[in-house]
This record gives C-alpha cells, sequence and structure tokens, in this order.
C-alpha cells in the first residue's frame, strides 16, 4: 500500500501541474454542465409562463358565424386577428400558431341545438405551438360547458342532470416528486461525471506515459506491477469522485436560486441527499476508471486510448435511454446491475423515496465486485512486458 500511495500522489500532483487540464476538467463539466441545464431549465419555464399570460392572438376565419362566442373569446384575454389569406400555409411557414375556422353552418346548428361544428387548425409537431393550442382548446372546453348548462337550464332541467359522475383527483405528488420528474437527466450526468470524471489521468497514467516512454522506469521500481496500477487507479478515482463532487454541489447552488414561482414547487437538493448520491456514484467511480486503465494498457498510444471514449460515454446513456422508451417499476434484482441500480437509485434519492437496506448493499456490492473483476484483468495485463514498450 506504501507504493500504490506513491504512486497515488505522484499522479495527482502530476495533473495539479497540469493547470490548463485541471481547470478545465473541474471547471467545463462539473460547473458549466449544471449552469447550462438550469439554464434551459429556466429559459423554458420563463418562455411557457409568458406564452400562457400574455393575451392570445387568434386568427378566426368567418368569425361573423358565431359573434356571441367571438365576444366570449374577447373577454378571456384573446385578441382576435384577422385571417391570413392561405391559413395551411400560415401554419406551414411558421407565421401563426394556431387559427380557428368557424364554418357557415355554425349558426344554423347553434340554432337549432345540434352540435355546431368548429375546427382549430394547428400544426402538432411544433413546440411552440402547443401552448396556444392547449389554451385555445381549453377556452372553447370552457364556453362548450357553459353554455351546454345554460341550454338546460332554459328547459328546466338541471345541468347535472348531463353529469352522471363527478370525477375527483387526489395528486399525491410531492415538491421532491416532481423535482424528480424535472431532473430526470440528473442521473445520467452525474454518472457520466463519476464514470468518467478520470477518464483523462487513467488514459494518460498508462497510455501517455507509455507514449512518452516514462512508464518502462516506473515498472522497473522493486514495487509490484499491481501497487503501482492501484495508486494509478486511486488517482483517477480521487479525482472522478472530485469531478462528481462539484457537478452536485454546483447542482444544488444552481436550484438554490431558481424561484419556485418559476416551476411551481422548489427544487432543494438536500446535503443527506449529496451524501447518498456521492455513496452511489462512487462505485462506478472506480469501474469506470479500472475500465479506462484496461483499456489504455491495451492501448499502444493516448490517441488510441482516447478513441474508446466514444463508446464509454455511451455505457451510462444506455439505462437512461431504456428506462425512457419503456418505463418499468424498480424491482430488487435492478440493484444488482451497475449503471441501471445507480440510475433508478439516483431517481429515488432525487424524489425522496425511501431505499432499502438490501438494494443499497446489492447497489454498492455488484459496483464494487465489477470494479475488482476489470482490475484484476487490468493487473493481469500490467504484466506483460510489451506494456513498457512504446509503440
Amino acid at each position: 500500500m506504501k507504493a500504490a500511495w506513491i504512486v497515488l500522489k505522484k499522479e495527482l500532483l502530476d495533473l495539479v501541474r497540469d493547470r490548463r487540464t485541471l481547470i478545465i476538467s473541474l471547471l467545463m463539466g462539473p460547473v458549466l454542465g449544471p449552469l447550462l441545464m438550469v439554464g434551459l431549465i429556466t429559459m423554458i419555464a420563463s418562455n411557457e409562463m409568458e406564452r400562457a399570460e400574455k393575451p392570445l392572438q387568434l386568427p378566426v376565419i368567418a368569425a361573423e358565424n358565431a359573434p356571441n362566442l367571438i365576444r366570449w373569446l374577447e373577454t378571456m384575454n384573446v385578441e382576435i386577428k384577422a385571417p391570413p389569406t392561405d391559413p395551411d400555409a400560415a401554419i406551414r411557414s411558421q407565421d401563426e400558431d394556431v387559427i380557428l375556422r368557424i364554418p357557415a353552418e355554425f349558426g344554423e346548428a347553434w340554432r337549432t341545438s345540434r352540435p355546431a361544428p368548429i375546427e382549430i387548425i394547428y400544426d402538432s409537431t411544433r413546440q411552440d405551438a402547443r401552448v396556444p393550442v392547449r389554451r385555445l382548446e381549453s377556452l372553447l372546453q370552457g364556453y362548450d360547458r357553459q353554455m351546454g348548462a345554460l341550454r338546460l337550464i332554459s328547459r328546466g332541467i338541471n345541468p347535472a342532470v348531463g353529469t352522471p359522475m363527478q370525477l375527483n383527483k387526489r395528486d399525491l405528488s410531492t415538491p421532491e416528486s416532481r423535482a424528480g420528474m424535472l431532473l430526470a437527466f440528473l442521473p445520467y450526468i452525474l454518472i457520466l461525471s463519476g464514470f468518467l470524471g478520470g477518464a483523462y489521468l487513467a488514459m494518460d497514467a498508462t497510455a501517455g506515459e507509455r507514449e512518452r516512454q516514462s512508464l518502462e522506469p516506473l515498472l522497473a521500481t522493486p514495487a509490484s506491477r499491481e501497487a503501482i496500477m492501484s495508486g494509478k487507479l486511486l488517482a483517477a478515482s480521487v479525482f472522478a469522485l472530485t469531478t462528481s463532487i462539484l457537478t452536485l454541489l454546483a447542482f444544488k447552488l444552481c436550484f438554490a436560486f431558481l424561484p419556485a414561482s418559476m416551476l411551481g414547487f422548489k427544487v432543494d437538493i438536500s446535503w443527506l441527499a449529496v451524501s447518498k448520491l456521492l455513496a452511489l456514484i462512487t462505485p462506478i467511480a472506480i469501474f469506470g476508471s479500472c475500465l479506462v486503465t484496461l483499456l489504455a494498457a491495451t492501448a499502444k498510444s493516448m490517441k488510441e486510448a482516447q478513441s474508446y471514449m466514444t463508446l464509454l460515454m455511451l455505457l451510462p446513456m444506455l439505462p437512461t435511454l431504456v428506462l425512457m422508451v419503456s418505463p418499468v417499476k424498480n424491482q430488487l434484482w435492478m440493484a444488482a446491475v451497475p449503471l441501471l441500480s445507480q440510475n433508478q437509485l439516483i431517481l429515488k434519492v432525487i424524489r425522496a423515496e425511501p431505499i432499502s437496506g438490501s438494494e443499497w448493499a446489492l447497489a454498492l456490492a455488484a459496483g464494487l465486485a465489477l470494479a475488482g473483476i476489470v482490475w484484476f484483468i487490468a493487473s493481469r495485463l500490467y504484466h506483460r512486458e510489451q506494456l513498457a514498450i512504446s509503440a
């Protein structure tokens, strides 16, 4: 362990001396990533609030066919506009978000108490059109219910007769669970920061030193190769965990300044939650450092080692993508699957849901066991004489 500790200090000291790499690794990802994510959430929430509160600009085709409806819409913060010459082209070119068309038969159907036709023209694939379309649909449904009730009253019928069932909703969601929905991307970011946080150091400590021909003198020392490799792995793991801690602190700080009025609830990542998240990331940080070291030991140059980064970045993404496409209920066996267990349990921590002792034990044991297997394979590669020979 003394030899491993010496190698650990040596690798961390070499990294600290490389100021540019250190700044990029500790600031660009851990700090700018959360800032970017929170900035996007703030911008989207701000735009949604603005579009929901400002007057709805509504072009209406043949507004004269339903004068009462038009007057009612004007009282509901809707500004009626003249329709475009070509409504379909105006929607496709995004000149208009939504257009209302009132057919000529609307008035006759209304007077005879038949369902009066009305048409909403919009493009469902346009994200920015969803808010005005929802607003218009909600207004028309409200007008429909109001007029239907007045028709029944005029005929001496209680409007409640047309509502045989009263639906009451009881939402059991908490501010934490709503925050969990908002932070669905957080598991991937945290897992990635831990999994690849020490990737550059691990690659440089093996493939980089081999390319610079400084690995051979180190391997020629009396220290065992397992101790040398373990020191390099510990240095990479320490740096990966440092990256994860900075990422967590950045998220906690950014959400502390996000006003609750913007989202409708307060996102608060407690210090206990931060500790739990860090415990979940630790096995992944060790496993990722072992895996990168293993790949770097098989590479002939630093450039070849870096070519594995694309594949490595996909591994933490797979559980997130699978769960987004096909959500499943948490089951105990999932805690024994590294990366998948971290994804599920991180969401549980964010949603302030209890995690059983068996889930903790399986997640930590499975992650550390997999890291141990990869460590053993990498240690065998460190015994190859070709490792000390630069290509």
